[in-house]
């Protein structure tokens, strides 16, 4: 499933049309269908319900939302918010429909008391004021009418997009209703999964109006949706025959005096995600907290200088020709100097770059740009590091977390890991899968650690690198839903989301 911006969804719908031959009248109505079909099992006969119009597309779906639920019983007031002899072309056709059809149309440019009174006294509000192709500030009378109805406290449902956002990276905070729940037309809006718009749309449900793929296919939007059924498609099996070897040796590069947890939840996560061998490195000074807590493990313990791990040690100490993928950085150490560029340069196999390593990436990023690995680089930055990548402020990466994470993923030829609400997943190509799962118990110490050791499992057995990632992603944030089952939102711990692995594995695989 794509995500589109609101100009790549005009090229969409203008291929249909053009190309394929449907009508816009047709798709008009087929998305009023989808709407009201989705929306009927969730109301009863004694709703009142107030559908609100704007000028463009967005208002003609609203025309045929409103005819149809008339059609079928239900009490509806249609308001026409702007001037009519606004509403123009297929707005305006089905706005005639309408009318033909024996319904009544009120104007809030004539009856502004009387739409407070009925806003007032409504149950539900469809608001299908204003689309995808809203562009700079909003005006009146769309500023004080979306003023009103967040007032009201109704149940509101927005057609496509809560009318006053942008439906790309819009740069900042913007006046908007306020949904509960948003329907959006055959692929989801980038605005849907950045904060703070992302907050407006409520639950967001996505409803097919019948675009033929072939219109996706001809604009080819390089964003997509991780689903659940893409990850249970292509989630490994594990055949019979198989040794440990062949299930992955991994390593894990990471601890220090103050930080032994680290290391020992991305162990731990590896493990439990599937890595038939997982070797362990660390400073010798903590060498029994950590092996203490890992059972399965084996250790490499290096010498150490203030409770870090050498650039020497790291460098010569370790024989990286035994492993199929490496992650390096969880609890790493940032007081000594490290190269991580020299340290996977050589190495044949996927390496996931997280935390510490992060930062000591940082330091080095011509050595990146001017001789790039040949084997896979995954990064898992949260803002907070993609903004130490980039130079931006976190505010800046926040308001451009797609294009931020493409630019990056391009230039230095890695697979960038996004982390936060939606985490986005941007491949050296520039296609990028966003995340749906998780939640506000992952903004905790440790989170990231479990991730990077599922991802680094992950890529052990999956058979293409973007797969491993996109599946990591998405069962961790599953693993962290999975938790609010049984534990408050502000309980959840690192650890319990290893815990809760064997049963969502086992819940997608069969």
């Amino acid at each position: 499933m794509y995500v589109v911006t609101g100009e790549e969804m005009r090229q969409i719908d203008r291929y249909t049309m053009d190309q394929i031959g449907m009508s816009e009248e047709l798709l008009m109505e087929n998305a009023g269908q989808a709407f009201v079909r989705h929306l009927v099992s969730s109301l009863s006969q004694s709703d009142d319900i107030l559908v609100l119009i704007g000028a463009g597309n967005n208002g003609g779906d609203g025309f045929v939302i409103a005819r149809l639920l008339l059609e079928q019983g239900f009490k509806v007031k249609t308001w026409v918010i702007p001037p009519e002899e606004h509403i123009k072309g297929t707005a305006k056709l089905h706005m005639n429909l309408y009318r033909h059809c024996g319904h009544p149309v009120s104007n809030y440019q004539t009856g502004e008391a009387q739409f407070s009174d009925e806003l007032k006294d409504c149950s539900v509000v469809v608001d299908a004021l204003l689309g995808t192709g809203i562009k700079g500030s909003l005006r009146e009378p769309y500023v004080k009418v979306i003023e009103q109805v967040n007032k009201a406290r109704k149940r509101v449902i927005s057609v496509d997009i809560p009318s006053g956002l942008l439906a790309s990276e819009s740069g900042g905070e913007r006046i908007g209703i306020l949904a509960d729940e948003t329907y959006t037309l055959q692929a989801p809006k980038l605005s849907a999964f950045l904060y703070p718009g992302a907050g407006n749309y409520g639950e967001l449900h996505i409803l097919d109006i019948a675009i033929p793929k072939r219109s996706f296919e001809e604009v080819s939007p390089h964003r997509h949706l991780i689903t659940e059924k893409k990850v249970q498609a292509t989630l490994p099996q594990r055949l019979g025959h198989i040794h440990k070897g062949q299930a992955g040796r991994a390593l894990v590069i990471g601890g220090a005096d103050t930080m032994p947890g680290a290391p020992t939840l991305t162990t731990g996560a590896c493990l439990r995600a599937g890595a038939g061998l997982v070797t362990t490195v660390i400073p010798s000074r903590i060498k029994y907290s950590v092996s203490q807590k890992i059972t399965e493990s084996t250790f490499l313990f290096l010498k150490d200088r203030d409770g870090e791990m050498t650039k020497k040690a790291l460098e010569e100490d370790i024989p990286f020709e035994q492993f199929d993928g490496i992650a390096v950085g969880p609890g790493l150490g940032r007081k000594i100097a490290k190269s991580v560029h020299p340290l996977l340069y050589g190495f044949s196999g996927p390496a996931v770059i997280d935390a510490d390593g992060l930062f000591h990436m940082s330091k080095e990023l011509h050595l990146w740009s001017e001789k790039p690995r040949q084997s896979p680089t995954i990064i898992t930055p949260h803002p907070g590091e993609m903004a130490m990548l980039t130079g931006c402020t976190i505010e800046e990466v926040e308001k451009r977390r797609f294009q931020c994470s493409r630019e990056f993923a391009l230039k230095y030829g890695v697979y960038v890991v996004l982390k936060g609400p939606f985490t986005i997943v941007t491949t050296p190509k520039g296609d990028q899968w966003v995340n749906t799962t998780g939640n506000a118990s992952l903004a905790k110490g440790g989170s990231g650690d479990v991730l990077t050791g599922i991802i680094l499992a992950f890529l052990l057995q999956h058979s293409t690198v973007t797969d491993a990632i996109c599946n990591a992603v998405h069962i961790h944030g599953k693993l962290a839903d999975k938790m609010l089952e049984t534990h408050d939102i502000i309980s959840v711990n690192a650890s319990d989301l290893i815990l809760t692995l064997p049963e969502v594995l086992k819940s997608y695989r069969y």
